[in-house]
């Protein structure tokens, strides 16, 4: 089951940055950097009491601006924030209820999601309080006094949030279709892609990038094989995120790489791999998604026969956390190994639904052990007891130590090149957890 998706919105100006910063940043929430993976603080993935979620930080909408571009966002909000499954609406306890508060709750009202009333900037809870008891006009629901700057208030604030997340998830219907999110920066051509798997234009494709807004799903039959395709909106970099509307466009992508089970990155050769690559790619390597990457436009590139290496080269380096990622070199124009895809896409997936036999599994173990001895701190050596598999989506080992302390980073990644030698995983994470003989 994929993480519930949390919106933080408001008109500008009332805090919401700040409330997602506190919440994802510091002490409330448990976030964990992975090796190599950078991202902008647009989206956070926090554990309150067990519950984990996805929260995204959203532009401020003004419903009461002349400025076209941000009008579009009041066009675009409520098909954006029908992505959340809950959704914090923040106001300014300083300013009152304005005519933007009311103009937002009535957008919000008609998303029927559930929505969490959050009365910000109640530094003071005694002086303060009774002014919280005028945004009951909003007909929200019952607002929840915060100070987002002094952390007051904010573990009522996601207590209410979780309350809406579901029990259990309905599995009555089972969708045995693979479901493939489609992700990259703008103008890549996402869109191209899908069209040419599909054959017809269904999707609109433009030099003009962000024209994709929504995340829309799109069931396929690819060579023999029942596909679910989502495109997303492209990501660019925060420092060039011109309106509001592309933040809209960041709570879409972020929910199809949660539901999806591969997700293939789309690379444009004529720019080759940039930093913003290495965060859309971090969004799927952290989710433990299977991970294709599609190199398009190579039909534009002129090649030798070292173009093709060299380019392999630059992707291992600029997304070294992702080497084990298939790579296919590809032209959404021309249709140039387009079909190939279909094959790479089910390899991926079934390896990321891979589950080896413990006993197996320990033989891997024992041989590697026996290559390259654990290591040493202080004259006390690791030891490896055992490891077993927990979970698949991704594969997640456990390896049973006498000091998990002495597990350092470099021995770990040498068990995982081991396995992957062994088994393969071709295409996806592999996640492990150190437990202690003594841990229950």
């Amino acid at each position: 089951m994929s993480r519930p998706i949390v919106a933080v919105v408001g008109r500008p100006n009332v805090g919401k940055s700040t409330l997602f910063n506190k919440i994802a940043g510091e002490r409330i929430s448990i976030v964990q950097d992975k090796p190599g993976v950078t991202r902008d603080r647009i989206y956070a993935d926090v554990d309150w009491l067990g519950n984990n979620f996805t929260m995204v930080d959203t532009g401020g909408m003004d419903p009461d601006t002349e400025n076209v571009i941000i009008k579009q966002i009041l066009n675009q909000a409520e098909m954006a924030i029908e992505t959340a499954d809950v959704i914090i609406f923040v106001v300014d306890v300083k300013q009152g209820v304005t005519d933007a508060d009311e103009k937002v709750a009535n957008i919000l009202r008609k998303t029927k999601k559930p929505i969490v009333l959050a009365v910000n900037k109640v530094d003071n809870m005694r002086t303060e309080n009774l002014d919280v008891y005028e945004f009951y006009s909003l007909a929200i629901g019952d607002p929840i006094p915060v100070s987002a700057g002094q952390m007051l208030g904010l573990g009522e604030l996601l207590d209410a949030v979780v309350s809406y997340f579901p029990k259990d998830s309905d599995l009555s219907e089972k969708d045995d279709r693979i479901k493939v999110a489609i992700i990259g920066k703008p103008n890549v051509g996402k869109s191209s892609l899908i069209n040419k798997i599909l054959g017809e234009n269904r999707l609109i494709v433009s030099d003009i990038p962000g024209t994709t807004r929504d995340a829309i799903d799109t069931d396929i039959n690819f060579n023999g094989t029942d596909f679910t395709f989502i495109d997303t909106a492209g990501m660019r970099r925060k420092s060039k995120i011109k309106d509001d509307i592309e933040r809209f466009s960041i709570i879409r992508a972020v929910s199809a790489v949660e539901r999806c089970d591969v997700a293939i990155l789309v690379l444009d050769a004529n720019e080759g791999v940039t930093e913003q690559d290495s965060k859309i790619a971090g969004i799927a390597h952290e989710r433990g998604k299977g991970v294709l990457i599609a190199v398009n436009k190579w039909d534009s590139i002129e090649k030798d026969n070292k173009t093709m290496s060299k380019f392999e080269r630059d992707i291992d380096t600029e997304l070294a956390y992702m080497s084990y990622a298939p790579k296919i070199f590809i032209s959404a124009k021309t249709g140039q190994r387009i079909n190939k895809m279909a094959e790479l896409i089910k390899t991926v997936y079934e390896n990321n639904a891979l589950r080896i036999n413990t006993g197996v599994l320990n033989d891997v173990l024992i041989e590697a052990m026996a290559v390259q001895q654990p290591p040493s701190d202080r004259g006390r050596q690791l030891r490896i007891y055992y490891v077993t598999q927990a979970s698949v989506k991704p594969p997640t080992f456990v390896l049973f130590v006498n000091d998990r302390q002495l597990v350092h980073f470099s021995y770990r990644r040498y068990i995982e090149n081991k396995l992957r030698e062994a088994f393969g995983f071709v295409g996806t994470p592999i996640h492990f957890v150190v437990r202690e003989r003594k841990d229950r």
